[in-house]
């Protein structure tokens, strides 16, 4: 990495926590006060989209997107690449409102944890899978007919650039068993915004935005099909974008959501 881009990488961390620290302070006192989509917008879109900026403006790290027009009118699960923590920035900021999967842990952090709690997350068992499935079946549901997006990375943790992850069928059963699609996103950001390390390299994130799929009946087939059809379209968008190689195999994941 360059002299340059390590201080351009310095100076987004240093702003970032900084925005993080008092967006933080406000939201305590702000967010209490808000309507549930209100409160999303102020703490989580408006945050998110500053970062999604810093990113593009401090780190060098543009984006381009593809297949906006393949976005559903109603919320749906959304089945999407993990490669980094860009993506999650740019999701939240992206749907709106937007519930995604977290540790259970997660809620009983004081302060930190209350507020997520306000977000209305989906808040799972991780050392528990069975107990997880339900969780994300019985919560996610209620997300939806709330009118969230619910958001889903099927391989279950962050997969280097280059590599994908088999798909665990939790977020295609939670579809399926609200009669809903699931929206199938690629990119690479792994390429500018590395799984590990805290360097950032400038560039353009390709985002591509598949077409809704919709199972072809019900039970635990027609969840397999939707799940292997998923894949097989994220696995395809990413050799196209140059972030998957052809003959490339699926990894094994420790996944919740098998």
């Amino acid at each position: 990495m360059s002299t340059v881009q390590l201080f351009r990488t310095f100076l987004f961390y240093l702003l970032l926590s900084s925005s993080s620290f008092v967006w933080c302070i406000i939201s305590v006192f702000v967010a209490p006060f808000l309507p549930f989509r209100a409160r999303y917008r102020f703490v989580v879109q408006a945050w998110c989209r500053c970062a999604v900026w810093l990113a593009k403006v401090v780190a060098g790290i543009k984006y381009e997107i593809r297949g906006e027009e393949n976005i559903p009118e109603r919320p749906c699960v959304i089945l999407a690449k993990h490669q980094s923590t860009w993506e999650t920035f740019f999701l939240c900021a992206y749907f709106e409102p937007l519930s995604q999967v977290i540790k259970r842990e997660l809620m009983y952090v004081p302060f930190f944890g209350w507020a997520l709690a306000m977000l209305k997350p989906i808040a799972i068992d991780r050392n528990n899978p069975k107990a997880a499935l339900k969780q994300l079946a019985q919560q996610g549901r209620t997300r939806l007919e709330q009118g969230a997006w619910v958001l889903v990375f099927p391989e279950g943790t962050r997969i280097p650039d280059g590599q994908i992850g088999k798909f665990s069928r939790g977020g295609t059963a939670l579809a399926v068993n609200s009669n809903l699609p699931v929206l199938p996103i690629a990119h690479n950001a792994g390429q500018f915004w590395p799984k590990d390390g805290w360097s950032k390299k400038p560039g353009v994130v390709q985002v591509v935005i598949g077409p809704a799929m919709y199972a072809e009946g019900e039970g635990p087939r027609a969840i397999a099909n939707l799940n292997e059809r998923a894949f097989q379209w994220v696995s395809q968008a990413q050799c196209e974008i140059g972030a998957l190689s052809p003959q490339a195999e699926a990894v094994e994941t420790a996944n919740d959501l098998a």
